[in-house]
């Protein structure tokens, strides 16, 4: 029987754009069939909103330094204050929100040196890590090899080619699939979801942010999942219920969520 229940793979459900709401939202998530969400920190000071939310039975949580806030990070004493928190809190699923983001150019060597970092303490937790790249899926494919990470992890909001997919998979990641892929302009990302194995892929809302088409300057909640998982059955030519089998699985698989 395939399993039906939906999975947000990456949503930032502790941000501010859900307090005057937060209950109802996760209410219309779960009417929309989603039953299970990942939340990954930001930076030092999101930690004990994430934490507070992995207190309930349907968010699994990560730790993690954002490279949108390198303004915001101490990279030392967060680095230090990271593996603390990891060894604190065991039912962490995973390293990240961590990553690379080559728009911000100023910061791309500290970027590199935090990343860099945070993919050491994963290796020797033996955690998965929840990657974040903008223009560096080459250059983190690379830097991954090196490293060899024993859980591999997840290629967040992935906009790249299908054979950058492929590399990725091949070094034991998944790809993140959500409102990108609804956009009828984005037929390069369209081809490479095409081409991805069963489970090579999650589906994701990066709530509050990456809205779907249609849904341009709203606020983005995972309730809209069940939007994502439709474009992604039509483009791969397959139901729904298929896809959304073998996300669930595929997340389940990678953070060891339980079924």
């Amino acid at each position: 029987m395939l399993m039906l229940m939906l999975i947000d793979a990456h949503c930032h459900l502790d941000f501010a754009a859900f307090d005057a709401d937060r209950q109802a939202m996760f209410e219309r998530a779960h009417a929309a069939g989603v039953g299970h969400f990942v939340v990954p920190g930001t930076t030092r000071d999101s930690w004990p909103r994430v934490v507070a939310l992995g207190g309930r039975d349907d968010v699994s949580i990560a730790l993690g330094l954002h490279p949108a806030f390198m303004d915001r990070h101490a990279e030392e004493n967060d680095l230090e204050a990271l593996a603390q928190a990891l060894d604190a809190h065991p039912e962490v699923v995973a390293l990240g929100e961590c990553g690379i983001d080559a728009r911000f150019k100023d910061t791309l060597d500290a970027q590199w040196r935090l990343l860099d970092g945070q993919l050491k303490l994963a290796k020797a937790r033996r955690l998965p890590v929840i990657l974040h790249c903008v223009h560096a899926n080459d250059k983190l494919g690379k830097r991954l090899r090196q490293l060899e990470l024993p859980a591999g992890g997840l290629i967040h909001a992935f906009a790249g080619s299908a054979d950058q997919a492929q590399r990725f998979i091949d070094l034991g990641f998944v790809v993140g699939l959500g409102g990108a892929t609804t956009y009828p302009r984005a037929q390069r990302l369209q081809r490479a979801v095409a081409a991805l194995p069963d489970d090579g892929y999650v589906l994701e809302t990066d709530s509050p942010d990456m809205p779907l088409c249609g849904f341009q300057g709203q606020r983005n909640e995972p309730a809209r999942i069940a939007r994502v998982a439709e474009q992604v059955a039509k483009v791969r030519g397959q139901s729904v219920a298929e896809v959304t089998a073998h996300s669930a699985t595929n997340t389940r698989r990678l953070f060891g969520i339980a079924g």
